[in-house]
């Protein structure tokens, strides 16, 4: 493969400060002016394979972009926050979250997963993804999955993965 191009979705209804990562929402009024950007994009990329998590704000901008069977992959989908899902940051009192922002690798968020197990299962993805025969590809996913491919790349270590910019409805591209 040669490039791989990941594509955040776009900004969510009534996502902001919250944790949101495996709830489906749809995009809100900046999310489809992103989306709109995003789609003027594509059409331009030859692309070999399309992939996308199951998530409807990834699968939906996907078919918007006039991708309408992208490969769908569980792999693909945001960090499970457990219970802490659909909480307002601000508004979590469980104890559990000082311990995490201690160990945010390895401690589970919420009981739910590890920033640790995400990037495991983004890299198995992505060894397969590598010895696949395609050249360019696109993923439609999540802001932590484009951060565990930016770990599995090389381009910064685990530790200082979400000091990168990943703007909502963004494009980003790993050569390998």
């Amino acid at each position: 493969m040669r490039k791989l191009y990941l594509i955040r979705h776009g900004q969510c209804r009534d996502g902001a400060h919250r944790c949101i990562g495996g709830t489906d929402l749809p995009l809100d009024e900046v999310g489809l002016c992103q989306a709109e950007r995003l789609r003027q994009w594509a059409r331009s990329k030859p692309l070999t394979a399309v992939y996308t998590s199951p998530l409807s704000r990834c699968r939906k901008l996907a078919a918007f972009c006039g991708f309408h069977e992208p490969i769908l992959d569980d792999r693909l989908k945001e960090l499970n926050f457990g219970e802490w899902e659909m909480k307002k940051w601000d508004d979590l009192t469980d104890p559990r979250l000082e311990l995490w922002y201690k160990d945010w690798i390895h401690l589970p968020a919420g009981g739910g997963e590890s920033y640790e197990n995400q990037c495991r299962r983004v890299a198995q993805f992505l060894d397969e993804l590598r010895h696949s025969g395609h050249t360019d590809a696109c993923i439609f996913t999540h802001r932590g999955v484009i951060a565990c491919a930016m770990v599995y790349a090389g381009i910064c270590p685990v530790e200082e993965s979400f000091s990168i910019e990943v703007d909502y409805g963004s494009k980003n591209v790993l050569e390998f």
